[in-house]
Formats: structure tokens, sequence, C-alpha cells
């Protein structure tokens, strides 16, 4: 079940502000972190200012933040004092490696994952209510994308409050951008079926989208199994058929390779237990 980690409230609750004077500068993210000045009277912060729900994404491999965000990433990271996660364990060691004088027990996690009762979700953004902002942080990449964390992103937009995504890596488009494949019309579908008869029956319909759409197919396996999808792949499909695997995406040991099955059946490779992403298209 998803549940609230708290160690004290902290503050935060109020929009953030520099300068001196009469007159503040409040900085306010756009929707791809450019930043833009607008000079608001002091008096007026408490009408004007709502709270946000920030969508702030994680890192996929073992590199630093700002190796991979822009600074306004980080700088949400440190004001934000409420977060909806996927695991409260890993979203402190993210926050700590985006600036270690974050204190983290002043801070408040609601857990949301794939346990969670989704009738839990509404009262994770009670923080929100009383003007406080709030930021989703997933287990790796863009939260919200194939992610629980889009669960309060739609109660979020039911209850009229803002949403800000901010920009991070998503594997699903780096793969496709560094793929070759159509990035015009795509596909996500997740995990495939464990299911042998499911399983097959997804792949034909995968080849039915990519030879008469034109779509690309991308979806993703447990990592202990990469191996065997692949051979499996190669066993399956037409031999013409162009898979791209690409794996620890922005890593140190990262590998994007796009070639036919027919190539990949004779190829050497390991990527045993390596968190991979893979496309499929003719």
């Amino acid at each position: 079940m998803g549940g609230v980690a708290r160690g004290g409230v902290g503050g935060g609750c109020k929009a953030w502000m520099e300068g001196a004077g009469a007159k503040k500068y409040l900085w306010v993210a756009t929707f791809f972190c450019n930043f833009v000045v607008m000079n608001i009277d002091d008096k007026d912060i408490e009408s004007t200012a709502s709270p946000i729900l920030y969508l702030l994404p994680v890192p996929l491999s073992d590199v630093a933040p700002d190796a991979v965000m822009p600074q306004c990433n980080i700088d949400v990271a440190r004001r934000v004092k409420h977060f909806i996660v996927e695991d409260v364990r890993s979203a402190r060691r993210f926050l700590k490696r985006c600036d270690r004088s974050i204190d983290i027990d002043t801070l408040t996690f609601y857990e949301l994952n794939e346990h969670t009762d989704p009738r839990e979700v509404a009262s994770m953004l009670e923080p929100m209510k009383r003007g406080c902002d709030m930021a989703v942080v997933s287990e790796a990449g863009c939260p919200a994308v194939a992610d629980p964390g889009a669960l309060a992103v739609a109660e979020a937009h039911r209850l009229g409050m803002r949403v800000c995504p901010l920009v991070g890596p998503s594997s699903i488009l780096l793969a496709l951008m560094a793929s070759g494949f159509n990035g015009q019309t795509f596909a996500f579908a997740g995990y495939l079926p464990y299911d042998s008869s499911e399983r097959m029956r997804m792949l034909k319909e995968m080849q039915r989208r990519v030879e008469r759409e034109r779509q690309t197919q991308i979806f993703i396996e447990t990592p202990y199994r990469n191996n065997k999808l692949i051979a499996e792949l190669c066993r399956q499909l037409p031999r013409n058929m162009q898979l791209c695997v690409a794996s620890d995406i922005t890593g140190a040991r990262q590998s994007i390779i796009t070639r036919t099955l027919g190539a990949w059946s004779k190829a050497r490779y390991d990527y045993d237990k390596i968190p991979a992403i893979f496309l499929l298209y003719s």
C-alpha cells in the first residue's frame, strides 16, 4: 500500500522569492524550464501564486543529476518539501545527489507505486490544498510516463491544480531518437506478456503494425530476460525486420545498436541484467 514518510513539514509552502525592497523578482519556470522574470508586489504574492505539481525526472543511469538535467530541476528539488515518489529510499538518494545540503528529515514523502490503492492518491495532494508545491519523482526517467505517477497528475487536473513537467531523460524518446526508426508514428507497449501465447499474439500484432502502418514498436523486458527476448525475436519475426537495442542509456556502458534480426541471430551480445529498451521497425 502507498503511504507517507515524514520527517517534519518544514518550510517551502510560500512562493520562492529573491531580492530586496517593495518589489521582488519571482522566477517562474515555463514548460521547457526556461525562466522569465515577473515584477510582482509583495502584497500580491499570496493571491497570485497557486501551488504547482512538478514532474521531476530522475537520471536513467548512475550519473550526476546535473549531467542530464537543467539547473532549474535542481532548484525545484532544493525548494520543494513534499514529494510523491515510487520508492522513498531511492527518492531520498536522488535528492541528496541533487544537493547534499538538502535536509531529508524535513521532507514529506508519499509513496505511489503499483501496490498503492488508487483511492489513496487524492489524500497525497493535501499539501497542495494548503498552498505548498509538490513534486512527483519516479524510480528513473520521466515521471507519469509508463509510471504510477500518472495517477497523481490525473488527480491534480481533476482538482484544477497546476501541473509543470520538467525537462529530463526519457528512455523511450532517447532510444527512438538514436534508433533511426520512424519517429512520426510510434507506440510504447511496456512489458511483453509473460504467457507464451499472449506474448506471441502481441509480437505478431507488432509485426502487423510495423509492416502495414509503418509504426515503430517500443517495449521493455525484465533485465535478466533480455538475451532470451532477443533470441525469441530472431526466431519468431522476419529476418529482415530491424531491431534496435538501447541499453544503459546516458550511462557509462551505453550501447545503442540497430541491425536486422538476421544479423542479430549471428551476433554476439550480452544484455543480461542491464536495463534496456527494444524497438522494432522495417
